[in-house]
């Protein structure tokens, strides 16, 4: 089930951008932003167009929860993409190595290609790391620092709607 092109076309209407797509748990999360920052009419409006846009289309049996939702101060970072939009800020996240444990890096985005990250990490200085060994990853927020504009303002904002057939 391809959600992308569609929700993409549908949030551009709106002058809003899709972040990203996940299912799971009976749960479909809809992460979307907005230049300048996004605010709550905005994820309502989003909710209720993705919602209709779901009724007519049907693309997803069974019932699950559509839940529309800003990236918030520490966003999620799973594509490539989403890497490349945290260029020059801090991030942290979980690489799994074949046959050693887990290792948590932290540091500051440098460089992006389409299969790995490189940050310079405050212990271990410039580490590459594959997108297929990262466990998990996020942006990290720094109180009283001078921000970067990013796709979201202010803490998560969340719009929810329960769905099914």
């Amino acid at each position: 089930m391809e959600l992308d092109t569609p929700f993409r076309t549908l949030l551009a209407k709106m002058g809003l951008e899709l972040y990203d797509v996940e299912i799971g748990s009976g749960v479909l999360n809809v992460t979307v932003t907005k230049p300048g920052g996004i605010d709550l009419e905005s994820l309502t409006a989003a909710n209720r167009a993705l919602s209709t846009w779901l009724d007519e289309n049907d693309p997803i049996p069974g019932r699950y929860t559509l839940d529309v939702s800003s990236p918030g101060l520490e966003r999620r970072l799973r594509t490539p993409d989403h890497f490349a939009s945290a260029k020059d800020e801090t991030v942290t996240l979980r690489e799994l190595r074949d046959d050693e444990p887990t290792r948590r890096l932290e540091g500051v985005v440098t460089d992006v290609s389409a299969t790995s990250v490189t940050l310079r990490d405050l212990e271990h200085g410039d580490v590459t790391v594959l997108f297929a060994n990262i466990e998990r990853a996020r942006t990290v927020f720094e109180w009283g620092a001078t921000a970067k504009p990013t796709p979201s303002k202010g803490r998560q904002n969340t719009a929810t709607t329960s769905r099914g057939r």
